[in-house]
């Protein structure tokens, strides 16, 4: 359908506040069963997603997710962190912790690529969407994590960071040898080392996982960035 007749509804998706496309009969546009919606309505990156996950605003939420952010609904805020826990349901979460959820994505392998970080700590957020140029889907997947670690500003806080990359929590936890990006691998190892409490988790992609979700869209973002840039050249 030409997006000239489309509009717009506000609604939540898995505690986030997002648009979901109305057709000119101001009823939802399915196709499969699912409904098409996007996290900010300039954004060209859209999702379709089962509408039985989206719901009604709640009057008085409030998130935004503009670089840092203090999250003020608080369902949402309670939401997130049971998901948070459940991934590190084997352990006991310490009060301080700081989640972080990373993602790398390649246009081509290699060709444009992109890094998407989520972190969260307690009531704040802050979001990472960076092109990376032309690389791997392995580089950018690597370079996600690696910029995250230095994102943060201290090393005394336990840390978890969740990743879908099978390569990337083997080459950095389980001892596998890399055959390449050897010299981006020792760098982030020795990041790592700078902190107390820090740990590596895998995580299934594309499960409906919001922190995950969220950092899939961020490095796709990138992804076009780079493009764009390229198109100019």
């Amino acid at each position: 359908m030409d997006k000239i007749n489309i509009s717009w509804k506000r609604k939540m998706f898995k505690g986030n506040k997002v648009w979901l496309a109305l057709g000119p009969d101001e009823k939802p546009l399915t196709e499969n069963g699912k409904v098409l919606m996007k996290y900010n309505k300039n954004q060209d990156y859209e999702y379709w997603v089962n509408e039985k996950n989206l719901e009604e605003i709640i009057p008085g939420a409030s998130i935004e997710l503009q670089g840092t952010k203090k999250i003020k609904d608080k369902a949402s805020l309670k939401n997130r962190k049971e998901e948070d826990e459940k991934l590190v349901s084997d352990e006991d979460i310490p009060s301080d912790v700081i989640h972080i959820y990373t993602d790398g994505a390649s246009s081509g392998n290699p060709g444009p690529s992109g890094i998407g970080v989520l972190l969260r700590f307690g009531k704040h957020e802050k979001e990472l969407s960076r092109d990376i140029g032309i690389a791997t889907n392995n580089i950018a997947e690597l370079e996600a994590i690696k910029n995250a670690l230095l994102e943060l500003k201290t090393t005394k806080n336990p840390v978890r960071i969740y990743t879908d990359s099978s390569y990337a929590f083997g080459v950095l936890t389980l001892n596998w040898k890399a055959k390449k990006n050897e010299e981006l691998i020792d760098s982030i190892k020795k990041l790592m080392r700078r902190f107390k409490d820090l740990k590596l988790i895998k995580i299934k992609g594309h499960a409906g996982q919001e922190g995950n979700e969220r950092a899939d869209f961020l490095a796709n973002k990138a992804v076009k960035k780079t493009k764009q840039g390229r198109s100019l050249i």
